[in-house]
């Protein structure tokens, strides 16, 4: 807990006057004011973030955060708990769709067990960081202990620590966990204050049956526990995962350290919405990759006032959407820092009436 409150303290809102100094710079460029939208936008507060009116391009990193879920007893996913596993082998193996769209983004991957239920021993890529071997069923009592809580977002705060004395950069978010979409719409449910059914969708494409019931089973868990919405870490513990928690921690650090964070989807967003929860100002940290055709999703971006920077309907998970995203927020820097002004280009700026 003394990491935890340390690192909140640490965490500041952006100076305003970065904005400005960036927005002056990227207004002399040789095109009209603007012209490049959100490209200028993401410029913006990279330079605010570093608090440098010319920030170096940092290195990339994603981190995929794995666990497993007690509520996949209650049959809420299309795949069995194991290919939590397999998928962590793969992930190591650089087979997976996040594996090839980082190598694509020039980004380093980094696997981290939180509560895989599995000893995977010492593995060349893996981060043991596990706080749990998997959740219990939340619909039987919380999914984890206050303490386990904690652990997991701490885990993730020493994470982005390390990487950030590292020289990395730019961070992205990503998870693995079969049965994680649950007890992210729960997290969405809780803290977004909306219906159940308004935030739960098919995850890895359930049938219409299974949709219903895994909204009975999220509604039932969140009478039992009644999490305090004004609690983060009470709705974490009560209803959350450790992946999940690991994310948090890594927003927040990331956050503490001044670098600025690529949120992937839906599971990705369930953990940077406690990280909110427990410091709104990271949100001036974090740039949303997409927006996931989960349902649920997009509550939760409005609740940290986050406008997503694509919409491809992708709803894979793993960090696939931040390794994307980071291209298009690493050119919004690019240009501020390469393209050049008026008077370098001896163009004239001259706008006629």
């Amino acid at each position: 807990m003394k990491l935890l409150k340390a690192t909140l303290e640490k965490i500041k809102p952006l100076d305003r006057r970065w904005f400005l100094i960036a927005k002056k710079r990227l207004d002399n460029l040789t095109k009209p004011p603007g012209s490049l939208g959100r490209l200028e936008e993401f410029a913006e507060r990279l330079v605010a973030i570093a608090e440098d009116a010319s920030p170096a391009p940092g290195k990339k990193v994603i981190f995929t955060f794995a666990g497993d879920h007690g509520v996949v007893d209650e049959g809420v996913s299309a795949y069995p708990g194991e290919v939590t596993v397999q998928m962590v082998h793969n992930f190591l193996e650089g087979g997976a769709g996040i594996n090839v769209l980082a190598r694509h983004a020039g980004a380093k991957v980094v696997v981290i067990d939180m509560g895989v239920n599995h000893d995977f021993g010492k593995k060349k890529g893996l981060v043991d960081a596990k706080v749990v071997k998997g959740t219990r069923n939340f619909t039987k009592g919380p999914a984890m202990t206050r303490s386990e809580a904690v652990k997991s977002i701490e885990a993730g705060i020493r994470l982005a620590d390390r990487f950030a004395k590292k020289g990395y950069g730019l961070f992205g978010t990503g998870d693995m966990g079969i049965g994680n979409t649950t007890p992210s719409s729960a997290i969405a449910a809780v803290l977004t204050g909306r219906e159940v059914s308004r935030v739960t969708g098919k995850g890895t494409g359930i049938t219409d049956s299974s949709l219903e019931r895994k909204i009975k089973v999220i509604e039932e868990a969140i009478r039992l526990n009644a999490p305090d919405a004004r609690d983060a870490l009470d709705v974490l513990s009560k209803v959350g995962g450790a992946e999940i928690g690991g994310i948090a921690g890594l927003v927040l650090g990331a956050a503490s350290n001044r670098v600025p964070v690529v949120i992937d989807g839906f599971i990705s967003t369930a953990g940077a919405l406690i990280a909110y929860t427990l410091q709104p100002a990271t949100a001036d940290y974090m740039f949303a990759s997409h927006n996931s055709v989960e349902a649920g999703h997009r509550a939760m971006l409005e609740k940290m006032g986050l406008v997503p920077v694509m919409d491809l309907g992708l709803r894979l998970g793993e960090g696939t959407g931040a390794a994307l995203g980071m291209g298009l927020i690493e050119a919004g820097l690019k240009i501020y820092l390469e393209m050049a002004t008026f008077k370098e280009a001896g163009v004239s700026d001259e706008i006629l009436n």
